[in-house]
């Protein structure tokens, strides 16, 4: 991904495929987003981003790239947590005067990708657990007491409420 995409979608506020994170400090949340966009499931073919070093906002927060932190992002592709293992970069860059660190995931030729388990996606801005039902239903219309997440003829999840 050249420099040039990656300011546009630094740039832009709106888009379902970038995460922006002022830290490093929840791996946890960078790993759901890194699921959830290997997992694909609005279909864009296009990779996700996660940009680490900026508020939501769109302000920067002038966080120090160092080598062990890149080591530490790149370390979650293949530290047994995300199953299967996706197809994901790690780089330092400075986009807009902001030092950052960037993670570009690929989606998954053979979804759906969970954490511990876990199948996380993304309908919108936010990321979502299949397993969770506060927020499924926050990210999800439901219909009736059954909903089931498809992909392709896969089952993402398929959870009878009571």
């Amino acid at each position: 991904m050249s420099d040039s995409e990656l300011e546009a979608l630094f740039k832009d506020m709106e888009l379902d495929r970038v995460e922006r994170k002022p830290s490093p400090s929840d791996p946890n949340s960078i790993r759901q987003a890194i699921c959830a966009f290997a997992n694909d499931l609005p279909g864009h073919g296009k990779p996700g981003v996660i940009f680490i070093g900026v508020n939501d906002d769109g302000t920067c927060k002038g966080l120090q790239v160092t080598d062990e932190l890149l080591r530490k992002l790149a370390d979650m592709r293949d530290d047994g947590n995300i199953q299967p293992i996706p197809s994901m970069t790690v780089e330092k860059k400075v986009l807009c005067g902001c030092e950052l660190a960037v993670v570009i995931v690929q989606p998954s030729i053979a979804p759906p990708v969970r954490l511990r388990g876990r199948t996380w996606i993304r309908v919108g801005p936010p990321a979502c657990n299949c397993h969770s039902r506060g927020r499924i239903t926050a990210c999800r219309a439901e219909t009736g007491k059954r909903y089931t997440l498809r992909y392709q003829d896969i089952i993402f999840c398929n959870n009878t409420r009571s």
